[in-house]
Parts: structure tokens; sequence; C-alpha cells
């Protein structure tokens, strides 16, 4: 759902009231087009998220974002801290009713002089950016996403050049309308109100003009016919009292903030006005920012990690069909080398017959003495090679097969391991959050399956931390810990665990490790445990889904094992059915 001029325009009220005058303490650049600015104002402290997601644009105050902050920030990050970092806020602004928001910092530049900075946000789809600029020269400093002249001809988005405003629609603002203008509009435009609210009118989105029908109709009931048995003068005075019904709260910033949620329990629309055209559950809500941040959660953060989880899938994908046809292949010469002892026979059955042959033979006619009815059998032969000759190429063949078995055993088992280590990844990705992807990321990088990501200065990036496996709680108060990827599996089962830890993993199956931090493990504990790991592991969907269980002494990783990948002994088993009710008391238990 976009967010119309209506909708920023009561973002920037509750900005103007909360943080003008504040002073930027800290800026984040979590992901590519999402800045994270904390603001301190009043004795209170508020993180400001302006995102220029080409899905979800938005603007607005937030208190559950779930951004990491990355180790090394990019350019634009930096340079945004250099000129906003202790900066006071001292204007936000919308530009007319548009989509455009811009917001003033004033701070001291390196000769120790107040400069002010401006920071320009356009809300526009896919085109949407967030501009950095000198207010006085009208000079681009950088932009978050740098426009040339092959992708935009109407004007670039560089530092250096003149910032350019987006083109106009030609459209006025609602609260620049006079009745007799609307009139005068309407006779030329007879087409339904809601697209010609659309269309006459900037900050108007196809929703707000749905519900504006919506309210028309109830008062006149055959407008939706068109049944025409109001005239067009009537129908035109009874819009225009409900246009201006609309804007009047709106020019005294008076808003309503309202969510619509369908069937499902999932966020359907939102608006700064109220919505009663549209089924489900209504929700209203003082504050814009909380309304928005309801709406956009999930959907952005799924909408991000649907993209990055896609990117790294597809070449784990890619990765696993070559394994495959890899297998097949050292698979069928296994079963050509079972073959290798005709090659021998061959050889013997030769050797003991030269004094029959001679050079030039294509074919050789023997008795097969290895067999109990000794039939003759004709043996090919290369006429350009003496009998003694022949004999010996298929003495060199039936070694050379022998010799490639143990190879070819060996590259199985790899390509196995491999294999299993590929789909265990792409279990891990189906569970995994934004810390768990880079991590993630960071493993295939290092294994040489993803090619190591480099930083905005043309470094590499820095190696980061381990995050802390997920803790759980079991209903007889015992830490149970699972790891969400394959270095926390590694970092949960072979440094953080005790000797005397219980360890589970589903039999065969690939998934997450799972540890018991406690001596004494109690049968509940343990039930709940191996749900865990069942739960965390590709058969989530499954029942009675086999759990084995040992003791962390009884684990260990094999040299040049892949990661998460390890080898035990003195197991038990235990079969259980996953419970997503029972994983969400286990997550609060404590």
């Amino acid at each position: 759902m976009a967010l119309d001029g209506i909708v920023l325009r009561s973002i920037v009220h509750e900005l103007q009231e909360t943080i003008t005058g504040g002073r930027v303490e800290k800026i984040y650049q979590p992901l590519p087009r999402d800045l994270l600015m904390t603001i301190r104002n009043q004795g209170r402290n508020y993180r400001l998220l302006l995102s220029a997601n080409p899905t979800f644009p938005r603007v607005y105050l937030t208190e559950r974002y779930k951004g990491q902050n990355p180790p090394e920030p990019p350019m634009f990050c930096m340079l945004l801290r250099k000129y906003f970092e202790g900066g006071r806020i001292t204007k936000i602004e919308q530009v007319g009713n548009e989509r455009i928001f811009r917001m003033n910092v004033e701070n001291r530049d390196e000769l120790g002089d107040l400069a002010e900075k401006q920071l320009i946000v356009e809300i526009m789809g896919r085109h949407s950016n967030i501009i950095l600029a000198d207010p006085e020269t009208e000079r681009i400093l950088d932009g978050i996403v740098h426009v040339n002249y092959g992708v935009s001809r109407h004007r670039e988005v560089l530092p250096g050049r003149t910032y350019v405003a987006p083109p106009e629609q030609e459209k006025i603002s609602p609260f620049m309308e006079t009745e007799a203008e609307f009139y005068a509009k309407r006779q030329q435009d007879a087409s339904p109100f809601d697209k010609f609210l659309v269309n006459r009118y900037s900050g108007i989105s196809p929703l707000i003009g749905r519900e504006l029908a919506h309210r028309l109709s109830l008062r006149l009931p055959s407008f939706g016919a068109e049944s025409g048995e109001s005239d067009s003068t009537n129908t035109y005075e009874m819009e225009w009292n409900i246009f201006q019904e609309f804007r009047a709260p709106l020019v005294r910033h008076q808003y309503n903030p309202t969510l619509v949620i369908d069937e499902q329990g999932k966020p359907r629309a939102f608006s700064a006005v109220e919505l009663s055209h549209l089924a489900g559950t209504v929700q209203r809500w003082e504050s814009i920012s909380a309304c928005m941040e309801q709406f956009f959660e999930e959907k952005s953060w799924r909408d991000t990690l649907r993209q990055k989880v896609g990117d790294i899938e597809r070449v784990l994908v890619a990765e696993l069909e070559k394994d495959r046809n890899k297998l097949i292949k050292f698979q069928e010469a296994i079963q050509e080398s079972t073959e290798a002892d005709r090659f021998r026979v061959w050889g013997e059955l030769l050797t003991a017959s030269l004094y029959q042959l001679q050079k030039g033979d294509t074919v050789a006619k023997v008795t097969n003495f290895y067999e109990e009815k000794m039939p003759i059998i004709e043996i090919p032969l290369d006429p350009q090679l003496s009998p003694q000759e022949n004999a010996q190429a298929y003495f060199k063949k039936y070694n050379k097969v022998k010799k490639s078995v143990p190879i070819l055993e060996e590259q199985i088992l790899q390509t196995k391991e491999e294999i299993a280590y590929l789909e265990s990844v792409l279990h891990l990705l189906s569970a995994a959050d934004l810390q768990d992807l880079e991590e993630i990321r960071e493993e295939l990088e290092q294994e040489g399956i993803l090619k190591p990501s480099k930083r905005p200065d043309g470094g590499r990036k820095k190696k980061q931390s381990v995050a802390q496996p997920e803790r759980f709680w079991s209903s007889d108060g015992i830490e149970i810990f699972v790891g969400k990827n394959n270095r926390q599996n590694d970092y949960l089962t072979m440094k953080m665990a005790h000797n005397s830890d219980t360890w589970l993993h589903t039999k065969d199956i690939p998934g997450s490790h799972v540890v018991i931090r406690s001596h004494q493990v109690p049968d509940s504990t343990l039930l709940e445990a191996a749900m865990l790991a069942a739960y965390y592991s590709k058969a989530r969907e499954s029942s009675l889904v086999p759990v084995d269980y040992t003791l962390i002494k009884h684990v260990w990783k094999p040299n040049g094992a892949k990661p998460g990948m390890v080898l035990y002994e003195g197991q038990q088993t235990l079969y259980v059915t996953p419970d997503q009710s029972v994983i969400e008391k286990l997550r609060t238990t404590h």
C-alpha cells in the first residue's frame, strides 16, 4: 500500500511536534536504502526511519525496527554522520501536498561556523530516493541511490549536480481548492468521483478516492448505480460536501490514523483518515507512526528477507544441481569399474593363445577356460598392435580402472557431504532472520560458494562476530539453546556447550543443533528439546520425527568437515511431532 500525500502530511505534523529542535545523536544505514536516526529532544530519545525501499518507501518514528547496524557504515551513512551527528533539526516540511519530505539540520562545519544541510526523501515507488543537499546552493552532496543521465533524462542525482525536483503532475493541493473551482472542474470532468479526485488533487491516493466515493454512495444510494434520478448539480453539491468534510479536519491537523486487518489477521490497508469502505477489522491509533509501523513492520521485513534469501537460494540450488550431476557421473564410473575383471580375463586369454594369433587380426576367437563350459568367445583386437601388445593393452586398462575406484569412492563421499551441507544451508535459510542471513552469507563466502562481499570503499568487510544461539526455557526452568545457522551450530556444540550437556539433532535430517544446559535432564525437558530440534529442521511439517540425543562429550567434528557437520555416538532416539504453540511457550516461559 503506497504512502500518499495525506499520510505524509500527518507524519510531517507529528515529526514537527516531536523532533523539531532535537539533536541528531546517531545515524545508521542497516540496509542499502534504509536510514535510522536517533534524535534527542525534550529529554526523550526518538528513532526516525527514512526508507527509499523500492517496494515500501516510508518515513515514520519507529520503536521496533529490526535492522542490524553493519560493522562498516556505507559511504552515504558516513557523509550524513559528518554533517548531521550532533546537529540540531531546524525544519521539517512537506513539499506542497506531494510525497516529498524535507528535513534541515544545522551543525558546525570544519571552521566552527554554523551551516545548514537538507535531507530530501522522495517517496516515489521504485524511483524513491534519499538525497543530501545544500539548501543555499541546491547542490547535491550525495544520494542513497545514484541516478545518471542514462537512467533519467529529466534529472541526475549525483554528487555535485544541482538538485532538480521530480516532475510536477499538474495537480493542485486539495487544501487550495475553492467551491467554484471544484464545480468548474467537475463540469469539465464527469468521470467517477474517486477517479476525479485522484486525477485532479495531489496527495489523494486511489484508496482515499474510493473511501470518499463510498461515503458519497451512502448519502446517494443511486450514485453507485448511476440511475440519473439526481441531477448533476445536486450530485456535485453532495460531492463538494463530502470533499469539504474530508479536508476540514486535515487543515486543522486533526488526523484519524486507521489500520484495517483482514480475516487472516494481516494488515490490509492504512491511512491518516477513517477507512469505512474496506472489509475487515478496523483499528484506530493515536499516532500515525505507530499505525504505519504496525502495517509495514512484517511486510517490509518479509520483502527484504525474501529478496536476500532468494539471492542466496539461487546460488545454492545451482550448486546443488551441479553436485547431484557429479554424483550421478561418479556412480556411473563406479558401475563401469565392476567390468574391470573382464579386461584382465581377456588379457590372460590372449596371452595363453598368442600362438594362434598374428598382427592384423581384428578379432581373437579363444576358449574361455574360466567358465565351466569353456565356451568360445570373441575378443576385439587392434590390428595395428601385435597379439602381445593387445594383451598388454587390456592389462593396462584393467589396472587403470582398478586404481580409479578408490578415488571415485572418495569423490562420491565428498560429493555426498557437499550435498548434505548445501541441503542443510537451504533449510536454515527458510527460518533465518537478517542477522542469520548475514552469518550464512559470510559462511558461504568462506566456503567459496559466494563471492566475497566488499565494502563501499573497495576493501573487504570485516568478519562479524557470531550471534548468540536462540535461548528457550523448558517447563522445568532449564535453558535450551538452538543454533539458527551453521556458524551458530558450531559455536554452540564445539565451544559454548559443556561435556555433560545434552545434545540433540534430527536423525539423518538437516536441522539445527540443540543443547540442554543441565547435568540432569527431566523427561519433560528432553521431550521439549526434541520438539525444538524437530521444529527447527527440514521435517517441521512432519509427524513422529526421529531425534537423536547424546552427551556433548560424544559429539566431535572431523578434520576438514563443513560448518555445522559433526559426528556422534552413544545416541538414543526419540520420536516427536513439532507443535508451534509449544515452541512459543518455550520462548516466553521464563
